[in-house]
């Protein structure tokens, strides 16, 4: 038996070993955030096809992947393992395009939060499997991130449309601003939210053909080749609509939105994210995630001088993280750790720290 000091000690120890992870998922987060608000402003003040813009961001990094993983070298890959993959390629080209469609149309801020919209996962991994105690839980917290989803279509998170806005009145806001922000409405956070839940699915499928980590790198590398195959006729679609149109023949090259969407947005979130995985028990959905992602918003927010309300910006990420973790909460027991694995009503997305994707099959 332990005494309670060395359980203390061991847990401060195991912190301070985690620090430099921490730090690592801190830093990769905030340039992937960055990457996505430098993209923003490019797509916005050029007017560049959203899909021909990720397209030629894929390609480098595809190329990248194949580079550093060589998923043709080593212990050979199976048929079991590389279909889904393929398959997981398009689920991931779809993701994209729903994704810069919702960049462009809503803005960075919204973009990145619908994306934690894939933990209703693990409201239907509830429903399906749970028990009947468990899926209450799930489904409340279904509706709070429904309503945190409507705050930010209401604008809650802008200065100009939030309900603190009559305590923080900016004089300088223009009329034309508020209107666009209140056309938005939650028809229009419908695609950034369906990214989400595409973001969260072919993370599942990728987690559950490999459970190892260096083949699931090797994997990695053929589904963003996969997606960028699938994309590139869209693309094309989307390079002969502006060809026609006139709008592609003026378009500035910006070396820093490439760049960061290339390296920081595509391939360093990738491995930033296996660490957090791996390292520190945290996946994509989870509370902690969006603490971290929140700040990094925060002073992306304030530094590219946004519309940005913080007092609803902190209630959206407040009622948003209180939804994804009690629909993705688990029915655990306190000290038989097996039957955590064998409890049904881990869902796919069940644990708020590891989620290990053990029910429903791909």
């Amino acid at each position: 038996m332990m005494s309670p000091k060395q359980i203390s000690d061991d847990r401060g120890s195991s912190h301070f070993r985690n620090t430099p992870f921490q730090i690592i998922h801190l830093i990769g987060n905030f340039l992937r955030i960055w990457s996505v608000y430098s993209m923003y402003r490019y797509l916005n003040q050029t007017g560049a096809p959203v899909v021909l813009f990720l397209f030629c961001c894929l390609v480098p990094s595809s190329i990248i992947f194949l580079i550093l993983q060589k998923p043709w070298k080593g212990r050979a890959l199976s048929n079991q393992q590389i279909v889904p993959s393929l398959i997981n390629g398009v689920i991931t080209a779809l993701y994209f395009i729903l994704w810069g469609k919702g960049l462009k149309s809503c803005g960075p801020l919204r973009a990145i939060l619908s994306e934690y919209s894939g933990a209703v996962l693990g409201v239907l991994s509830g429903v399906l499997y749970g028990r009947r105690g468990h899926v209450w839980k799930k489904v409340g917290g279904l509706i709070a991130m429904l309503v945190a989803l409507f705050f930010l279509s209401q604008g809650w998170a802008t200065s100009s449309l939030s309900p603190f806005y009559i305590l923080f009145r900016n004089t300088e806001t223009k009329e034309e601003e508020v209107q666009t922000e209140q056309a938005l409405g939650m028809m229009g956070m419908m695609i950034p939210v369906f990214a989400g839940i595409l973001s969260a699915l072919r993370r599942v499928i990728a987690r559950r053909v490999s459970l190892k980590n260096q083949q699931k790198k090797r994997l990695h590398a053929i589904t963003i080749t996969s997606a960028t195959c699938f994309l590139f006729p869209v693309a094309m679609w989307d390079l002969i609509i502006g060809s026609s149109s006139g709008k592609t023949s003026e378009l500035p090259f910006s070396a820093w939105a490439f760049l960061s969407t290339i390296v920081f947005g595509i391939i360093l979130i990738f491995y930033v994210d296996n660490i957090a995985e791996e390292r520190l028990h945290m996946v994509f959905s989870s509370p902690r995630h969006l603490m971290v992602a929140g700040a990094c918003i925060i002073v992306m927010e304030l530094a590219y001088e946004m519309d940005f309300s913080l007092p609803g910006f902190i209630v959206c990420c407040l009622v948003l993280g209180f939804g994804i973790f009690e629909a993705t909460s688990l029915e655990r027991s306190k000290k038989d750790s097996s039957l955590k694995s064998e409890d049904p009503s881990n869902g796919i997305l069940g644990n708020n720290d590891f989620d290990t994707s053990p029910i429903l099959p791909i």
